[in-house]
């Protein structure tokens, strides 16, 4: 069964185009790993410290699956840029 994963991003002020555009740049490929039907990462027009990350999978344990591929590199690209702990909830 296909899950929708939301994720949701808060930068810090000023920071919003630099964590879109690292999320982007890090999430690039994504959609060739194996499960993964589509990946977005969308900024909010009101808010552009709000980040969301909307990806599609063909399964839960796909995407727990491509979780093992981010590096402790890419996490700490991230870190500094965010402002509070990121959320993420499946939707079927």
């Amino acid at each position: 069964m296909s899950i929708t994963r939301i994720n949701e991003f808060t930068a810090k002020e000023g920071q919003g185009n630099s964590l879109r555009d690292l999320l982007r740049s890090l999430l690039s490929n994504l959609d060739s790993v194996a499960g993964c039907q589509s990946c977005q990462v969308l900024q909010s027009a009101e808010h552009p410290t709000r980040i969301v990350v909307i990806e599609v999978w063909g399964s839960v344990e796909a995407h727990q699956a491509s979780v093992n591929d981010i590096s402790p590199e890419e996490i700490a690209q991230v870190m500094p840029l965010l402002d509070g702990t990121p959320k993420g909830e499946n939707f079927s």
